[in-house]
């Protein structure tokens, strides 16, 4: 399951495995693919360096990268707090009314959200960089397209290559024209922030568009049968998130989520801005649906909403409440039924692979010759 670029980076499978956890990260690398550790919850500079520390010492030396949320023009001199007197207080009202509802305990007195992501923030998003280009990334990816050009710069005097995820051939264009190295296409089947355009539609658009930059498909792939599809369509690897979540090595919070997530099916999904204030596919739930209720306040832009709902979150995920409790997932959750090792679910899909790759031979005449 190789390509150019896989050969170029030194794995064995064009697979490329976003996650938040380190040991998913390294595992993905350990077993032949690209283990990618998302920075995006890191606020301390510190943790990021503790878990790079950490996967630096379980890669047994392959190659992995890290993926922030950067936004590509600079926003100098606003604070979290800035933002946060922003948030409308008929806004903070609603959470607390949606929270009583459903008899949602109050964090013991001191106790962090562990969901108060301020990645997004320049502040914030540059210190995770000045960590990570100390170790040996081999690449940097970012959620919200095209990083400032000096970031791109700093990147490329390292070795290091930068992809930018696109949600539509006219922003895989700008990230081109801006100097990174790979456009990850990510369909509208994918977990988290998506764009309107499905990835059977998508991929070959960005592939025709950016040519002949590589580009990874994302979003409806966690089969080995549609990681062909996506490599007959033009792409140089697939870029996975949501499959890793049910592996034994994730750390997901609750065992009620994953409960969740086992059992539901790829229509279980809805595109709500109720997370972070950008539509992202997650797990339907009463929470998404208070959200997405004409008759509530709406949601809020971006960044604003996800500091919002940042204490309620980890409410909901601490004391386990069910209705409300969710994740950001893609529809490919409709495949992840049981619990495996990370190695498991590449046995699975090089198997996949191999039989969607024989299947088409026979078809083309090629069979046996």
């Amino acid at each position: 399951m190789q390509t150019e670029l896989s050969k170029k980076l030194g794995v064995e499978h064009a697979i490329f495995g976003f996650t938040p956890f380190p040991a998913v990260a390294a595992a993905i690398s350990r077993a032949g693919g690209f283990g990618v550790l998302g920075a995006v919850r890191y606020t301390a500079p510190d943790d990021l360096k503790r878990d790079l520390d950490w996967v630096e010492a379980h890669v047994d030396g392959r190659p992995y990268g890290l993926d922030v949320v950067m936004p590509a023009k600079k926003v100098e001199g606003v604070t979290v707090s800035d933002v946060e007197a922003m948030i409308p207080e008929a806004h903070r009202q609603y959470v607390k009314d949606t929270l009583a509802k459903y008899g949602v305990p109050e964090l013991a007195e001191g106790e962090a959200s562990g969901w108060r992501i301020t990645g997004w923030m320049e502040e914030v998003a540059r210190t995770q960089l000045d960590v990570a280009f100390d170790y040996p990334i081999r690449l940097l990816a970012n959620a919200l397209g095209s990083p400032p050009a000096d970031v791109i710069q700093r990147a490329h005097d390292q070795d290091v290559l930068v992809a930018a995820l696109a949600g539509s051939a006219r922003h895989a264009r700008k990230h081109a024209e801006a100097g990174i190295d790979i456009v990850v296409a990510q369909g509208y089947e994918a977990g988290g922030h998506t764009g309107e355009i499905a990835s059977m539609v998508l991929t070959p658009e960005v592939v025709d568009a950016v040519d002949p930059l590589p580009v990874l498909a994302a979003g409806g792939i966690g089969s080995g049968q549609q990681v062909a599809a996506a490599l007959a369509l033009g792409a140089q690897g697939v870029w996975l998130g949501s499959i890793w979540l049910t592996t034994t090595e994730a750390e997901l919070p609750s065992p009620r989520l994953i409960q969740k997530l086992l059992a539901a099916g790829s229509g279980d999904t809805v595109r709500s801005r109720a997370l972070t204030g950008k539509p992202a596919r997650q797990l339907r739930t009463e929470w998404t649906d208070a959200w997405d209720d004409p008759d509530g306040p709406g949601t809020l832009p971006m960044p604003l909403q996800g500091l919002l709902v940042a204490e309620a979150v980890s409410r909901i995920q601490k004391y386990e409440v069910e209705p409300l409790l969710g994740t950001p997932v893609g529809q490919i959750v409709g495949r992840m039924n049981s619990e495996r090792s990370v190695q498991a679910v590449f046995d699975d899909l090089t198997k996949g692979f191999e039989r969607a790759v024989d299947r088409i031979n026979r078809i083309a005449g090629k069979d046996g010759q």
